[in-house]
């Protein structure tokens, strides 16, 4: 009599990613069916997977109507709701990987895209100031204000600090470090031109990334307009839509886009909006990265992850 045979063993599973199980959750349809009558802001920073970010607007394509930057202003201006199931893909701060895998990718699928992006950094190598800051301290740089705390706080205690201090600081790390940051090419002015004729539009990310709610009236003035003057004279026109640095809204900063005729405004507050935006200079954005997953990617477009997260009390990432 034959052995019997042993049982097979299951082939394990990969483990969920952070946020995928969601996609199961029975309120998931219903999430989704809400979110066609609302308008999602995709806020990007870079593709740092190519491959990824590929099958996510494979997945836009098949579940949304993506929309222009035009398109939203149009709806602005007209006072018109977009179609149901509107998408606007955006990136923040503008990495060369925005022109070197992102355009490729959106091109080949037809789907339009806006960049915002820090105008003291174009045509630069210089990294951003983040990354330099978290260089500098771990090649021995040293603060004053920051001796104190653990080195994975260095950066949102840079963030909490007056804009002056936040300026020292980085100046102290510069001095006292035993090492330079690596170079970083950035985007040049020739780069915005052809992303904006690839169909990515260009808006204001203010000339170097502080943090408005730290900064004196004269400094929120100076980043808005600085940055402005520099995109009109390297595009030939002026950019109609401003993202506020770290999403957070800063209602000097919306007088001063007033003043210069800015048509959409736009937060980083994890959240879906409106087809027809109730306050076109404060327009919600979802947060989402090359990386994620196309199933915790269908729960961000949705809404039920941010709702999940509000709900957890989840800081936004």
């Amino acid at each position: 009599m034959a052995a019997p045979r042993p049982t097979p063993r299951p082939t394990p599973r990969p483990a969920a990613g952070r946020g995928d199980w969601l996609r199961f959750a029975p309120v998931q349809p219903l999430f989704r069916a809400r979110a066609a009558q609302r308008l999602a802001v995709l806020a990007y920073h870079g593709v740092t997977d190519p491959r990824s970010f590929g099958a996510q607007l494979d997945r836009l394509r098949r579940l949304a109507t993506p929309v222009s930057l035009a398109a939203v202003q149009q709806a602005v201006t007209e006072r018109r709701p977009l179609p149901a199931r509107s998408v606007l893909v955006t990136f923040d701060d503008a990495d060369r990987s925005v022109l070197t895998h992102a355009l490729p990718a959106l091109n080949d699928r037809g789907i339009p895209a806006a960049a915002f992006v820090i105008s003291e950094l174009i045509g630069t190598e210089k990294p951003f100031w983040w990354h330099e800051a978290d260089f500098l301290a771990r090649h021995g740089g040293r603060a004053r204000s920051l001796d104190c705390g653990p080195a994975n706080q260095l950066l949102p205690r840079l963030k909490a600090m007056p804009d002056p201090d936040r300026r020292r600081s980085l100046q102290e790390l510069r001095v006292s470090a035993d090492r330079r940051p690596p170079r970083q090419e950035q985007l040049t002015p020739a780069d915005l031109l052809a992303l904006r004729a690839g169909g990515v539009a260009i808006g204001n990310h203010t000339q170097g990334h502080p943090c408005l709610g730290r900064c004196d009236d004269a400094t929120v003035r100076a980043e808005i307009t600085g940055a402005h003057e520099a995109l009109t004279r390297w595009l030939g026109e002026p950019p109609a839509a401003f993202a506020y640095p770290d999403g957070g809204h800063d209602p000097r900063a919306e007088t001063v886009l007033q003043e210069l005729g800015y048509r959409l405004g736009f937060l980083s507050d994890h959240r879906l909006g409106p087809r027809l935006p109730d306050h076109p200079l404060q327009i919600s954005r979802l947060q989402v990265d090359s990386t994620t997953s196309t199933r915790r990617f269908d729960t961000i477009l949705s809404g039920l992850e941010p709702a999940y997260r509000r709900w957890r009390g989840q800081a936004v990432a």
